[in-house]
């Protein structure tokens, strides 16, 4: 061996170059399974612990949650080809959600691309739809520098999934990294910075002097990390404040002054259904990290077109959006505590009598909810009611549980049937809304924090996605309640069609599975409820248990959540 064989050996391999750029950005773990392996085997000697899931898109579904709950950037892997495009869905979610990922995706060498190699594909194309930033190393000497390029780019601005693309050829290389690369990305979001002083006296003026404002905030205080600073605004000035599903924990819906969630969900039973003139009188509505969408606005019909607008952004498209508003484009958290400073400084004296009219208005809707719910919360119907087993979930919450969702009906139920409280905290899939998501978001919030009980919601439909997780919580020592609505249908769409065509498609209809048994299969336990008084003896059990816990809960397929449009069927 010559003496340049002999200090070439001594050079890290590209492998283990970006295995020590993840180790000082402070990643804890690689969601992946096997490819790249010299990635995954140098960052293992580093001490980053491997998570091996058994799907990718269930993979990047655990790194979502760990993101939310962390408030790190997690780092999901794959292989080209099948296992990429596998990746799509989840990375879509983090897109519209604003959840900063990395994926880290091996590609063929750079010598085989174009010549019909193994599993090659387009990658560049395939992830520019549902990533805000996707790039290829272009050679080893510039290691460090794309990795910290894809920490920044999902980081930084409006938070979101990063791709970076590493041929395979890139790996095996032994190389002197780049010199000039020691910061560390280890949290989100990466910068701060305050809207406009002069916007944020403008909207100070306006808020100080509204008769009837509102406050609307959305999953952008709670991707901010600004609850504290929102719910002081709250306190401090007597604004009534509403969310959207994913801003739910954005205040205490204890707080005589929070409305809970508004949009499409505010029908027959829903929360916050007594409280809707306070939105059709708003005369000021305060956005907040709110992308004012589809659902959160019930098609954007919801919110009064003749009010005047105020939009609180890290995003500077979404601010007008849909409303034409004053721009105050900043972080929410930094931005808060000034606009709450400014109209200290103009007064609140004119606004004790507005806050003791909107505390009546609200602790009157709660009454009307309350007496409208009792029926069914108290409810000894077997198939079980829904809204039976939210009461006795939330009777054993405590004030540091996280409660995840997947998307559909599971989403509608615990935004309207569970109440933000203290650090309490809610994650659900209402980026894309897709099936599938709950249980593996649930697995990364646990994961991001041990300590903390994880409750997770899901519809027999939606877990049917992704059953195969539960050998991985087993594997992993991963634990969370897992309540699984089995009622045999896909809810939310056989209802839809019932409305929109007056009949439903087959696939609505499925067969009975006993998830239970299923988890009993996977070395976990599995508890089958089918009558409200086991509820709350199963879920005691569950809270007790150190492992993952599979609570089958047989439910009535007709019950549905607070949907506005469900309405218009007779059996609603």
């Amino acid at each position: 061996m010559s003496d340049k064989d002999a200090i070439d050996q001594n050079l890290p391999t590209g492998a283990q170059r970006i295995a020590q750029a993840l180790q000082r950005h402070g990643v804890q773990y690689l969601f992946g399974q096997s490819n790249p392996p010299s990635v995954t085997l140098a960052a293992h000697s580093l001490g980053v612990k491997q998570i091996g899931y058994r799907t990718e898109n269930a993979g990047s579904y655990m790194a979502d949650g760990f993101a939310r709950v962390s408030g790190k950037i997690p780092v999901v892997t794959a292989q080209n080809g099948p296992a990429a495009t596998l990746l799509v869905p989840g990375l879509a979610e983090c897109l519209n959600a604003s959840t900063p990922i990395v994926a880290l995706v091996q590609d063929v060498a750079n010598g085989n691309r174009d010549r019909n190699a193994f599993q090659e594909l387009d990658h560049l194309a395939l992830f520019q739809g549902v990533a805000k930033w996707v790039r290829r190393i272009s050679a080893p000497e510039r290691i460090e520098d794309y990795v910290d390029m894809a920490f920044t780019a999902a980081a930084s601005g409006r938070p979101g999934p990063a791709v970076l693309l590493c041929p395979a050829d890139i790996f095996p290389k032994r190389q002197e990294p780049s010199v000039g690369r020691s910061s560390s990305i280890d949290s989100w979001p990466l910068d701060r910075f305050v809207a406009d002083p002069s916007q944020v006296e403008l909207a100070a003026e306006i808020l100080v002097n509204a008769e009837r404002p509102l406050v609307y905030a959305g999953g952008g205080v709670i991707g901010s990390r600004a609850q504290q600073e929102l719910r002081a605004l709250q306190e401090q000035t007597g604004l009534p404040v509403a969310t959207t599903t994913m801003g739910k924990g954005s205040v205490d819906e204890t707080h005589p002054l929070s409305i809970g969630v508004i949009g499409f969900y505010m029908g027959k039973r829903g929360m916050s259904r007594y409280a809707r003139h306070m939105v059709d009188t708003a005369d000021v509505i305060l956005l907040v990290g709110n992308r004012t969408n589809q659902n959160g606005t019930d098609s954007w019909n919801l919110l009064p077109r003749n009010a005047h607008y105020i939009h609180l952004d890290i995003d500077p498209n979404e601010i007008g959006r849909n409303y034409e508003s004053v721009r105050l484009l900043g972080d929410i958290k930094a931005t808060l505590p000034r606009l709450l400073e400014a109209m200290k400084l103009k007064g609140l004296e004119q606004r004790s009598a507005a806050r003791a009219v909107f505390e009546s208005e609200i602790r009157e809707a709660r009454a009307l909810h309350a007496e409208e719910v009792a029926t069914v919360t108290t409810s000894s119907e077997i198939p079980l009611r829904p809204e039976r087993l939210m009461a006795e979930v939330e009777q054993l919450l405590d004030d540091n549980a996280i409660v995840v969702a997947d998307a559909s009906f599971s989403s509608i139920w615990i935004a309207n049937f569970l109440k933000a409280k203290q650090r309490r905290q809610f994650i659900t899939p209402r980026g894309l809304a897709g099936l599938g998501w709950g249980f593996p978001m649930a697995m990364g919030a646990k994961l991001a924090n041990p300590e903390r009980t994880v409750f997770c919601l899901v519809g027999d439909g939606g877990f049917g996605h992704v059953w195969s997780e539960l050998e991985t919580a087993r594997r992993h020592g991963i634990n969370v309640i897992l309540m699984v609505l089995n009622n045999q249908v896909l809810g939310y769409q056989l209802h839809a069609e019932e409305v929109g065509m007056g009949a439903h498609t087959d696939a609505c209809d499925l067969t009975g599975v006993d998830h239970a048994a299923v988890a009993e299969a996977c070395g976990l336990r599995g508890i089958r409820v089918e009558h409200p008084d086991a509820l709350k003896g199963a879920l005691e059990q569950a809270v007790a248990s150190d492992q993952t816990v599979l609570l089958d809960c047989i439910v009535d397929p007709d019950a549905m959540p607070p949907v506005g449009m469900f309405s218009q069927l007779t059996n609603y």
